[in-house]
């Protein structure tokens, strides 16, 4: 089904070093998971795997209805437009207004003029940031930043969300705001794979949890 993310005896590389291996993971449609463990356990590495950031060399990975392995390089951005990435540091274009930053995207991915500021408008109405689209990010607060960055990861409509410590970088409150935002997307049917390192989230938020240490991962308790 699209919208699944599967791993079969995968192993993660970065630099030709291995960081995970023996990796068995099944995620259903709609789900919402976490992953959880220390800095340097390797849940960045296995999401950058997830989004061909970085190859899918043993094992078997599929995401999105995409088999990354032997994923060609030229197929990337497709894989890409299926899936939304969410990173604890924005990576907003600070040069470009919150506009911008948006439409460089739909721009990118193929979408018509006519149809790119309806667009827009849906996913800031989403995140509830309708009033900052002729902001510059430097003007938005953290949060607004992230929610920023989380209605890019929504623009083209993605069946899986990938979501690399959302909240590492906010204070409490908003960090309760951008989760509410993430269930809301959850609720509207978008599978989420959620690295963190913020077990209080787990437990306002409970959920499924799978844990990353010891150079692979496992099933965890919520």
């Amino acid at each position: 089904m699209n919208g699944e993310i599967s791993i079969k005896n995968g192993s993660v590389f970065q630099h030709e070093r291995q960081i995970l291996k023996d990796i068995n993971l099944e995620i259903g449609a709609g789900e919402f998971v976490y992953l959880i463990g220390r800095s340097g356990s390797g849940k960045s590495s296995l999401l950058k795997t997830l989004y061909a950031d970085l190859p899918a060399k043993d094992g078997f990975f599929t995401i999105a209805g995409y088999d990354l392995n032997g994923l060609k390089r030229k197929n990337i951005p497709f894989l890409r437009r299926k899936i939304g990435i969410i990173f604890q540091d924005f990576q907003l274009l600070y040069d470009r207004t919150v506009e911008e930053n948006l439409s460089f995207v739909l721009k990118a991915t193929g979408w018509e003029d006519d149809n790119i500021s309806e667009r827009i408008d849906e996913v800031l109405q989403l995140v509830g940031l309708q009033g900052k689209r002729k902001s510059m990010p430097h003007q938005l607060s953290g949060g607004e930043q992230q929610k920023i960055a989380i209605a890019r990861a929504l623009l083209n409509k993605p069946s899986v969300i990938l979501a690399d410590e959302p909240t590492g970088n906010l204070d409490p409150e908003t960090t309760n705001d951008i989760m509410k935002i993430i269930m809301k997307i959850r609720d509207n049917g978008t599978t989420i794979f959620m690295a963190t390192h913020n077990y209080n989230l787990i437990l306002k938020y409970p959920s499924r949890v799978i844990s990353c240490a010891n150079g692979t991962i496992t099933e965890s308790s919520k």
